[in-house]
């Protein structure tokens, strides 16, 4: 296990670095440079998150995806479509209660932090027995989510313009190192269960389902009760204390926020293999040890992020809103993203995921370059909206409209990838660096005023990028081999009766 745990780190210090150097380098361009002190504190936040990425890297190939793929078999292999419904239900709202990204969005939320986390964990449980049921069902992944999003948007007609973006934030944090793992795995398990020849179509998709439950949930909250939020993306650190000090504090609080994150996740697997599953062991004992790798790698992780990079990215993005030329906010922004997306821990599991489950057909590689191009404009578009101050409502609209049409012409393993895709591209990073980036800017930008509505977003935009990019990889790869464009029977059904034929008799 050494062996592999050194090339996980090999592979988390490329993921990591690339960032680390660009981040250094605006500091020194960019007027008004970081303190000797807050640049050190950055360097320890990049040290452990290697570290971190590593380890959590390991115990997720080794735990994570192992539990879900076993609760997915132990529960499926029952053929009571009742019970797997049920443990569906109950695994989507314990780790979604434990997901990291949540707890980190919760917490810029102020007192609506467990209002915020109760609220999309009965989401994406309730929007996993959906997708759960697709699968038995065996109802294309494109019609759910036609449905699905057209209910969305007719709901948010209805809700306040600045509750928006962050409803659409919600459901891209949802799916992130905790969650992506078990959900994926389940949907593995779920599928090779039943078999077929869409076995491998519907061993993804569950991701995109469940992104949305969190969007429906905070959509009819905010219309319900309207509350009030005060985003900050700052936290309390002692104005005195040494980096180290700060670190030990953020250590601490982050190894109990895990320690809450994976416990329950840990019991209930432990009662499931007592009850169900009866794994051997060794098989045991080795789940267990990932376990370890993964609340020491989480810990870590976020140890270094809230240490060296939430604080940065707040700064960075004031500092660059000052910037006469708007556009270096853009480019900058669009810069960062197509290199972030590399340190999201939840992106390597998803695409190892997908390349073993295609037998290699489509590598890990391809998937992540197409993640680093949807980075790329995720963030580029977001700034766009800063400065330019948008309604997010016409970039989505327009954005899940495009990507829904995709899905009719494409592979459908594409389409499932695609909306996994954006959901683990919007992982930890992107709510503990590039929303503290974009609520710095919109705090300059705006004075304070509409920082809800403005810098919330950005984490949509990612979530949202990958539904094309990676539609359209799949458009060419069809193309390519040979493939012709005709219009789908599914497609055309969609609008059956609504043809008006003007020469029939009146």
């Amino acid at each position: 296990m050494n062996k592999v745990l050194l090339d996980k780190f090999k592979e988390a210090l490329f993921s990591v670095l690339p960032i680390t150097l660009v981040i250094i380098v605006l500091n020194f361009v960019l007027p008004a440079p970081m303190s000797a002190k807050e640049l050190t504190g950055f360097f320890v936040g990049a040290a452990l998150l290697v570290v971190g990425m590593a380890s959590y890297s390991l115990g997720s190939e080794t735990a994570l995806s192992p539990i879900g793929e076993t609760i997915g078999n132990a529960t499926t292999n029952t053929k009571n479509v009742f019970l797997i419904l049920v443990i569906g239900f109950i695994i989507g709202v314990i780790v979604t209660i434990a997901e990291p990204d949540l707890l980190v969005l919760g917490g810029q939320l102020g007192e609506l932090k467990w209002l915020i986390i109760v609220t999309v964990s009965l989401g994406v449980g309730l929007f996993l027995v959906l997708a759960l049921g697709r699968i038995f069902k065996k109802v294309d992944l494109n019609v759910v989510l036609i449905v699905i999003y057209g209910l969305l948007f007719l709901l948010a007609a209805f809700v306040d313009e600045k509750y928006i973006a962050l409803s659409f934030d919600s459901g891209g944090v949802t799916t992130g190192p905790v969650t992506v793992p078990f959900i994926i795995s389940l949907g593995v398990g779920v599928a090779g269960v039943l078999g077929g020849k869409g076995q491998k179509d519907n061993s993804f998709g569950l991701v995109a389902i469940c992104s949305a439950g969190p969007i429906f949930a905070v959509l009819t909250m905010c219309l319900v009760f309207k509350p009030e939020i005060a985003p900050s993306a700052t936290a309390y650190v002692p104005q005195d204390a040494s980096v180290a000090i700060i670190a030990l504090i953020n250590l601490w609080d982050h190894a109990k926020e895990v320690l809450v994150a994976i416990a329950p996740v840990t019991a209930f697997f432990l009662i499931y293999n007592y009850t169900f599953a009866h794994l051997p062991k060794k098989r045991l004992i080795r789940i267990l040890i990932g376990i370890l790798y993964t609340y020491v790698g989480l810990t870590l992780f976020l140890t270094g992020v809230s240490t060296g990079f939430t604080s940065t990215g707040l700064m960075l993005g004031e500092r660059l809103a000052f910037v006469e030329d708007k556009r270096i906010i853009i480019a900058v922004g669009a810069g960062l993203g197509s290199i972030m997306v590399l340190a999201e821990p939840a992106v390597h599991v998803l695409c190892k995921q997908v390349e073993n489950i295609s037998d290699g057909a489509i590598r890990k590689g391809f998937i992540l370059a197409i993640l680093c191009v949807s980075m790329t404009l995720a963030t580029g578009l977001a700034m766009v909206r800063i400065v330019l101050g948008v309604p997010i409502r016409y970039f989505l609209v327009g954005g899940y409209a495009l990507a829904i049409l995709l899905s009719f012409f494409v592979p459908k393993i594409y389409t499932a990838i695609a909306f996994d895709s954006g959901g683990v591209a919007s992982g930890p990073m992107a709510s503990t660096f590039m929303l503290p980036l974009a609520i710095g800017a919109a705090t300059v930008l705006s004075g304070g005023e509409s920082v809800l509505y403005e810098a919330y977003g950005i984490i949509a935009f990612i979530a949202l990028t990958p539904l094309i990019t990676v539609q359209v990889a799949g458009l060419v790869v069809r193309i390519k081999a040979g493939k012709k464009l005709i219009l789908p029977k599914a497609f055309i059904k969609l609008f059956e009766g609504d043809i008006i034929d003007l020469d029939a008799d009146r």
